[in-house]
């Protein structure tokens, strides 16, 4: 009898700077182009999207600034480039819709995730504004406000 090996879709790294720095309006899920030893690293868990951004050329979306350290045990023959520009694979109009968006409205293009959907590396990209000071002061509040209220409510039942 078969065995059903169906792998569940797991987080590789997430951006959660890019939460408190932008407000994010839309988010697309794009596929990236990886070199084997590139994928091998993502398997060990080493990456980091914290300073990375997505970018338009020529039509195409690239991933600028993403850190792929490669492994110590990675192939030999190849030169191992840890912040490489990687191509991200949309849809053209979805490609289309994106490139509007940066260059007539001043949007950035931010990635929020990445993550395995079955043996795939998927990049989760958000189309976001920046926010100023006083909305991430004011952001904070309303989750400081937040916390403060579930607190009072849980020690409010535990008497009830």
């Amino acid at each position: 009898m078969a065995k059903d090996n169906k792998k569940t879709d797991s987080t590789i790294a997430l951006n959660k700077r890019a939460r408190h720095e932008y407000h994010i309006d839309e988010r697309y899920e794009a596929g990236i182009a990886l070199q084997g030893w590139e994928v091998k690293s993502l398997r060990a868990g080493r990456i980091s999207i914290v300073e990375a951004y997505a970018i338009v050329r020529n039509g195409e979306i690239f991933l600028f600034g993403a850190s792929i350290p490669p492994l110590l045990s990675a192939s030999t023959h190849v030169v191992a480039e840890d912040k490489r520009t990687r191509k991200l694979l949309l849809n053209r109009a979805e490609i289309d819709k994106l490139v509007g968006a940066v260059e007539r409205k001043g949007y950035t293009l931010v990635p929020t995730a990445m993550y395995w959907k079955g043996n795939r590396v998927k990049v989760e990209l958000g189309l976001a504004k920046g926010k100023q000071d006083h909305d991430k002061r004011a952001a904070e509040k309303d989750r400081d406000f937040a916390r403060e209220k579930q607190q009072a409510m849980r020690s409010k039942n535990r008497f009830a």
